[in-house]
């Protein structure tokens, strides 16, 4: 690998230079006025990505409309501010954005901004009026909720109705909230808080919304240039490719969350998109995996610090959302949420710290009818990349397979479910412990030659049955893991439809390192770019499509719109030239039998008949985003999208229990530390009803 980081130290020096020879460029161009900080940020930016990004976009009329639709989709996400005549406005800089850049200048962000300042100040006044009267919920009318199916107002009264609904709307949602914890409340214990009439509830939520918007407007008039600008930047950024994004210069830990989206309080990575703050992983061992109600596409509406009155989170900047959902250990924060089938949660989470241990390679015994398997769980790909002397995933796995064996297993799964990547090196190498000698993975920058990684270790660590979990959130490390014991042909990828597609590497640029020549005009931020693509030994990409299983399995959550193909401006599925490579022979994979036998278990198995059927029910919920404002209705409703998001819960505990226990050698080794030994019955104990790993355990027992 030495030779590759050469490369990559190369490709990093040459691109700073670019930076720096574009920063000379302008700064000599520049001769009637100083250069100002938007048309520097912006040039260089964009001089970087021509040079440096995978897929360098011209900068054409067809670059400007992909601008000037994704910001007017980012600055009135909702389509609640602007009206028609405003946008037909805006839209007359449609074609000319990328004239605009070039010269330095910025028409269509300045009439963008003063539109909008204008607009916020209007329905400031707006919604204030309409939340000073009473809402009636018995009248027969409805709500669009997703902004993808509205349009922006015709006109102001066309707009104030728009408004009314919406706040009708999030009124109607506190009542509802109101209405069940006061159902819930036990008669025979005293509460500091007495029972409302209905008109008490409504005049209450309507308080509660009105603050929320008046915390929410007030963060919006406070916007300066820098953040506008900081908009802009990241929404040309994201016009390359959703991993592209333009980082806005602010103190080094708020830097880092915008970079990883990490909670320290509740162990959640979220991420921001149209305005709405978006569930995207959960971290292994933390506080929101050990509470096991905050899942992955879950979008935060509200944040409360134990039994405080909420804060909606709607429109919020991210590092601002976690500033306020972070805390000390120990203390409570309450997220109300909305799941993808449009059911509203309360979920009350302790925080904690991370329990590093749970975020290792784990692996248990399974006995099945006299026959024992090895399961091995693998959370993410980690490794010490600053050889502090830190643990490696691909060496914890080497140990983990070394246990297995000592125990006799006659086949191994190896679960990448919700393993959202990491260290490419860990991913080569592991693959080698399955694998004689060969490639792994290509990688290809946007001009010249793949580079392919190998495994230059001809020996197999273990050599026997093997089975490769994933489902749609398994991405990049875990991806290439799964691809290339798919082409060797030497285990059986079992999951999802696909897994997430992102194949994709990038690179960070300190952009104040590079425009050393205007420092008066400092700080730039960060500019993160894709320079390269993942290619699988066979040259097809992991981007774009992920990895198809051999065995697909039905999947709860394949409803929901997540994945690289969802996003905006993903960079599509391609292929290259194969790598050279023998599949594997020793015993040849019995692939099309196991597959029958599995087809024919799942279609009988009556836990997998009601996860197709629930999942068939979630998305015609999904898609019915129109929803009644009449209270009644509305409640009916709720309670029957609360069953059905309860159902899957329903159907894990009416399956058959596993077998599965840590192992020996592990509980032997915990001794009487009763604390690590409850982590090690936790990590098994929400395994014992995994339908998935019920017919994973079969498939083995067929190759066996």
């Amino acid at each position: 690998m030495s030779s590759l980081r050469l490369k990559v130290g190369l490709y990093a020096f040459l691109v700073s230079a670019v930076f720096v020879l574009a920063s000379y460029k302008l700064y000599h161009r520049t001769t009637s006025r100083a250069p100002q900080k938007d048309e520097v940020l912006i040039k260089a930016m964009l001089q970087g990505l021509s040079a440096a990004h995978y897929q360098p976009e011209k900068i054409d009329d067809a670059f400007s409309k992909r601008v000037f639709d994704l910001y007017l989709k980012r600055v009135d996400y909702n389509k609640m501010f602007l009206l028609q005549s405003d946008v037909a406005q805006l839209r007359k800089f449609q074609a000319s954005i990328d004239d605009q850049v070039r010269v330095g200048s910025h028409e269509f962000l300045d009439l963008t901004t003063q539109i909008m300042d204008q607009r916020v100040k209007d329905t400031q006044a707006l919604y204030r009026d309409i939340l000073s009267k009473p809402f009636d919920f018995t009248t027969e009318e409805s709500v669009e909720t997703d902004s993808d199916k509205s349009t922006f107002a015709a006109d102001k009264a066309a707009q104030r109705e728009q408004w009314r609904k919406f706040l009708k709307y999030e009124t109607m949602v506190r009542i509802s909230e109101m209405m069940d914890a006061q159902a819930k409340k036990d008669p025979k214990v005293a509460s500091a808080e007495p029972n409302r009439t209905p008109a008490e509830m409504e005049a209450e939520a309507r308080k509660r919304v009105l603050k929320n918007y008046d915390d929410k407007f007030s963060d919006l008039l406070q916007n300066d240039a820098n953040d506008r600008l900081a908009l802009y930047a990241n929404t040309i950024a994201n016009t390359y490719d959703p991993h592209t994004e333009y980082f806005a210069p602010r103190d080094k830990e708020s830097f880092d969350i915008a970079m990883t989206g990490r909670f320290e309080g509740i162990g959640a990575s979220l991420g921001e998109k149209e305005g709405q703050i978006k569930v995207s992983e959960i971290i292994p061992g933390s506080a929101s995996y050990r509470q096991g109600e905050l899942k992955a596409g879950d979008i935060i509406l509200r944040v409360a610090q134990a039994t405080e009155e909420p804060v909606s989170v709607e429109g919020w900047r991210l590092d601002k959302a976690i500033a306020l959902i972070r805390g000390k250990k120990g203390t409570e924060v309450r997220l109300t949420v909305k799941k993808p089938d449009g059911a509203i949660k309360v979920i009350p989470i302790i925080r904690d710290v991370v329990v590093i241990e749970e975020t290792f390679a784990q692996s248990a015994t399974i006995n099945e009818n006299g026959k024992k398997i090895g399961y091995l769980r693998l959370p993410t790909f980690y490794a010490d990349f600053n050889d502090n002397g830190g643990r490696s995933s691909a060496a914890d796995v080497r140990k983990e397979l070394e246990k297995l064996q000592k125990e006799h297993v006659e086949g191994v799964v190896l679960d990448l479910r919700y393993n959202g990547g990491g260290s490419l090196q860990d991913a080569v190498e592991m693959a080698g412990l399955f694998i004689d000698s060969g490639p792994v993975v290509q990688v290809k920058g946007g001009q010249g030659a793949a580079t392919v990684l190998n495994d230059r270790d001809p020996r197999v660590q273990y050599s026997g049955p093997l089975v490769i979990m994933v489902n749609k959130y398994s991405a990049s490390a875990s991806e290439i893991l799964a691809a290339a014991i798919q082409d060797y042909k030497r285990g059986i990828i079992m999951g999802s439809a696909s897994t997430y597609g992102k194949g994709t590497v990038q690179r960070i640029f300190d952009l104040d390192d590079v425009l050393g020549d205007f420092s008066s005009l400092k700080p730039f931020g960060s500019l993160k770019l894709t320079t390269q693509k993942f290619y699988r030994i066979n040259g097809g990409s992991t981007q774009f499509k992920g990895v198809v299983p051999d065995i697909v399995l039905p999947d709860a959550y394949s409803y929901l719109d997540q994945g690289e193909k969802e996003a905006d401006y993903a960079l599509k599925w391609d292929e290259i030239g194969a790598a050279r490579y023998r599949t594997w022979n020793s015993p040849t994979l019995p692939l099309d039998k196991v597959k029958v036998k599995s087809q024919a278990r799942v279609a009988t198995n009556p836990s997998f008949k009601m996860v197709n059927e629930m999942v068939q029910r979630m998305r015609k919920r999904k898609d019915e985003t129109v929803v009644s404002l009449k209270l009644a209705a509305f409640r009916t409703e709720q309670e029957k999208a609360k069953v059905e998001s309860n159902r899957y819960e329903e159907i894990k505990k009416a399956a058959p229990t596993l077998a599965i226990a840590p192992l020996a050698a592990d509980v032997q080794a915990l001794g009487g530390d009763t604390v690590k030994v409850n982590r090690a019955s936790r990590f098994t104990k929400n395994l014992k009803k995994d339908i998935d790993l019920t017919e994973a355990v079969a498939v083995i027992k067929d190759q066996i």
